[in-house]
């Protein structure tokens, strides 16, 4: 019985043993465009993650919105965009070469690379109802008539539902004002103002359309070099 006993808590030890070190093995095999890197280095901040990392003996920076993650851990992304020379002022920091990635997983992707894209910059329509600017336009009606638009210098209330500080010298925000034209509800608006999700602000910025920066980043419509204002919800 004692043999027994022994034999199987060696047995288990074993498979212990032998599964911690599968989870903490890169996956093999991984799908055409994932990269898997080895974590030698984290810092949060300001939303974002910065990881030092290892991807066969080549180490470098990549930054994603912030995510769980420990030194030593093998994560997994797929698309990016490599910043030369970027300062962050959040960390008082200069990167020489620095990739702004998506997200970051644990586990690799199972769908293709623009599947993964897609569902990482869905965001969601919310339930906002917000009076019009009587000189300005809705976020649908910017859809609407992007192509006249084009160039033009034009005002915009919303309210912000995604926020990303600092990349390439500029502020990403994402606003919705309620308004949709063929399920197109969300306006990227790019700015030196700094604003906070859940803010309900007037943006004034120079219409910009089928914009590509590549790595997966276009726009069919977006404001550039926009200045912003506190807005009035009206729920």
């Amino acid at each position: 019985m004692r043999r027994l006993i022994l034999f199987l808590s060696v047995l288990t030890l074993i498979t212990f043993t032998s599964c911690s070190k599968k989870n903490n093995q890169p996956v093999q095999n991984l799908p055409a465009g994932t990269h898997a890197v080895k974590i030698i280095d984290k810092i949060d901040a300001a939303g974002y993650t910065y990881l030092q990392v290892d991807e066969n003996g080549n180490q470098y920076w990549l930054a994603a919105p912030q995510t769980q993650v420990d030194k030593g851990e093998t994560v997994y992304y797929s698309q990016g965009m490599e910043m030369k020379n970027f300062h962050s002022n959040t960390l008082n920091k200069t990167f020489d070469s620095i990739l702004f990635v998506q997200s970051v997983s644990k586990q690799p992707a199972n769908n293709s690379v623009t599947e993964a894209h897609s569902q990482t910059l869905n965001i969601p329509k919310e339930e906002i109802s917000l009076t019009p600017l009587k000189d300005g336009k809705t976020v649908a009606e910017i859809y609407a008539q992007r192509e006249s638009l084009a160039g033009k210098t034009i005002k915009v209330k919303g309210k912000v539902v995604k926020y990303n500080g600092d990349i390439m010298n500029r502020n990403w925000i994402h606003i919705q004002d309620g308004t949709s034209n063929n399920n197109q509800f969300d306006l990227l608006v790019t700015s030196k103002d700094q604003a906070q999700v859940g803010d309900v602000i007037i943006v004034e910025g120079t219409v910009a359309i089928n914009q590509d920066f590549g790595a997966g980043y276009s726009y069919s419509v977006m404001l550039e070099n926009a200045k912003i204002k506190s807005g009035t919800a009206n729920y």
